[in-house]
């Protein structure tokens, strides 16, 4: 055994036991020479959920998943080279979305750098302005002082990538040859230079936020009385499902108290109660209705939902005062109609949403609350006509997850337009389903392996996709036979991307069609056959619900197939908002 290679493996342990005892229990590995220490250190550590991945983008998407899902730091580590570059659109979505990730990359030392030797680039701050914090480990030296240094950095890693706004750090890690000892380390050896008791080096300690009441700079202003609306999106990227139902409930409960309409994303967890709008962004697509319906006060927490005219609407509303709850200091303002910022921890900003709604609440003979769920009810008792009468559709494939799905499920979305289709038409629940989605950077990219990665946390996981969605990651799938994981799949095949035929560029003919639609073609019941999955293609609402229970109820993981075309369900939403619209007219 040669001094550098025990080194190697003595310092990546310390790093390793230190990111343990601080908590985290997942970690993706890629194949490749260079991160060898690290993978062998990740696959003997029997305290690791150790998740194995043929290519580092799917890896660094299930390590996305499996933190956003459980709300603790992943890690995950590839070899030198491309590999590297390989996990930046995961990295990218974990700094926007709020999701806490410790990237290890391994590197070539620096004699081999920039001399022509294979396999390596420039990873010095690859990710640039989307991580936390960089930093680059010397090559290994095992003495004391250095161990002792690198279990402060680990601990250093942990809570900065779980800090107030969560996010990934990039830790570069350079090893020379050997790479392989001649036996493997005793584990004890490893983990003995650590604190007594299984203490981090470094614990870190956050005080409880007190109670608060309105900040002074709202005592002065003149709020009682006045109509007001709570826009709720998601409130942190990456959060487990108790705190996820704790403060969506405890969002819906003080809208309903207050008797204030709450428009909230279904990614908030608070689209429940007596206050919940489900139907907003068809009401608000009724320019009469959205004028009658303008407040005074719009309380937003969280990210802004997805929905475009809910937007649209909030930009209009000049005459407003528009107040900002928001979890960290990012700013989220593209209409630049906020005049107030109240930055704090989740529990404090409904602390101060809560004192907010007392001091907003109308009087009871107002109605306008009445107003807001009549509407609501008039746009939901209308579109089931038309929903009914196309059978199974994207749409009524939505309603059917929302009807169907226990609580229990958590239900992972794709981006473009299944996420749109869920803050349209899922209704409120009384107790929702969790819903996930990749909405920091808003792309497709990952969200099979995302998925995967929430299912790593032990979450039965519905996941709905469009075929494009589900082709761009499509790699993804092996890591379900490979992990033994199991996902539902809800495949909404339009053969192509559905979205686009909502823009202007799809009068384009087929420049449009090949270019911007890009149907794939694929046969995806030969897919599942590829990747060991079962396949189902149904063709009735009823089919589907069959199909959905048995899945979640069984062992395997199950695409089931919903064939829809492009231009029918651009038709079929027309056709809903013009009778949301025509019965929203009525009702006025």
């Amino acid at each position: 055994m040669t001094a550098s290679a025990k080194d190697s493996y003595l310092v990546i342990g310390a790093l390793l036991d230190e990111l343990v005892r601080c908590g985290m229990q997942h970690a993706c590995t890629s194949p490749g020479s260079r991160n060898t220490p690290i993978v062998l250190s990740i696959a003997r550590d029997e305290r690791l959920h150790a998740w194995s991945h043929i290519d580092e983008r799917a890896s660094g998407f299930f390590a996305l998943g499996a933190a956003k899902a459980s709300g603790r730091p992943v890690a995950v580590t590839c070899t030198s080279g491309t590999a590297a570059a390989n996990l930046m659109p995961a990295v990218v979505e974990a700094n926007y979305a709020a999701v806490p990730l410790i990237v290890l990359t391994a590197d070539r030392p620096p004699e081999l750098r920039d001399v022509g030797a294979g396999q390596t680039i420039d990873q010095l701050k690859l990710y640039g302005d989307n991580v936390k914090w960089f930093f680059e480990l010397d090559v290994p030296q095992a003495s004391a002082e250095r161990l002792r240094w690198v279990r402060s950095l680990a601990c250093r890693a942990y809570w900065t990538a779980l800090g107030e706004r969560p996010g990934p750090v990039h830790i570069n890690i350079p090893l020379r040859e050997p790479l392989v000892l001649d036996e493997p380390l005793d584990p004890a050896h490893l983990r003995g230079g650590g604190r007594a008791g299984g203490r981090p080096w470094v614990t870190l300690s956050r005080l409880t936020p007190p109670a608060v009441d309105l900040p002074p700079s709202l005592h002065g202003r003149e709020l009682a009385g006045k109509r007001a609306v709570i826009v709720a999106g998601e409130l942190a990227g990456a959060r487990d499902e108790a705190a996820w139902r704790a403060q969506g409930g405890r969002l819906a409960a003080l809208a309903a108290s207050a008797r204030i309409p709450l428009l909230a994303d279904p990614l908030s967890g608070a689209r429940s109660g007596p206050g919940a709008i489900a139907h907003y962004d068809l009401i608000l697509r009724d320019p009469a209705t959205a004028a009658q319906l303008e407040p005074e006060v719009v309380w937003r927490i969280g990210e802004l939902p997805t929905s475009k005219p809910l937007r649209t609407w909030l930009a209009g509303l000049a005459q407003a005062e528009h107040i900002l709850l928001a979890p960290d200091e990012r700013w989220s303002d593209p209409a630049a109609r906020v005049s107030e910022r109240i930055v704090g921890a989740p529990d404090q900003l409904l602390d101060v949403l809560e004192h907010a709604c007392a001091a907003t609440a109308t009087l009871d003979d107002d109605g306008w609350l009445e107003r807001w769920t009549a509407a609501d009810s008039a746009v939901a008792h209308a579109i089931a006509a038309p929903l009914s009468d196309a059978g199974l559709s994207e749409p009524a494939a939505v309603t059917a997850l929302a009807q169907l799905l226990p609580p229990s499920v958590t239900l992972v979305v794709g981006a473009s337009m299944p996420i749109r289709d869920v803050e349209e038409f899922f209704p409120a629940l009384n107790e929702p389903l969790r819903v996930l989605s990749n909405r920091g950077a808003n792309g497709i990219d990952g969200t099979v392996s995302a998925a995967l990665g929430v299912a790593a946390t032990g979450a039965e996981v519905v996941l709905l996709l469009g075929d494009v969605t589900l082709a761009h990651d499509i790699g993804g799938l092996l890591a379900a036979g490979r992990l033994g994981l199991k996902l539902t799949i809800v495949l909404l095949n339009n053969a192509g991307g559905g979205i686009f035929n909502f823009l202007p560029v799809s009068s384009e003919g087929e420049a449009f069609a090949m270019h911007i639609a890009t149907p794939t073609g694929l046969d995806f019941a030969r897919v599942a056959t590829l990747y060991g999955l079962a396949h189902e293609h149904v063709e009735t609402l009823e089919g589907l619900g069959d199909a959905l229970l048995a899945s979640v109820g069984g062992s395997a993981t199950t695409v089931i197939e919903v064939r829809t075309k492009r231009q029918p369900n651009r038709a079929l939403h027309a056709a809903v908002e013009a009778t949301a619209r025509g019965a929203l007219t009525h009702a006025a």
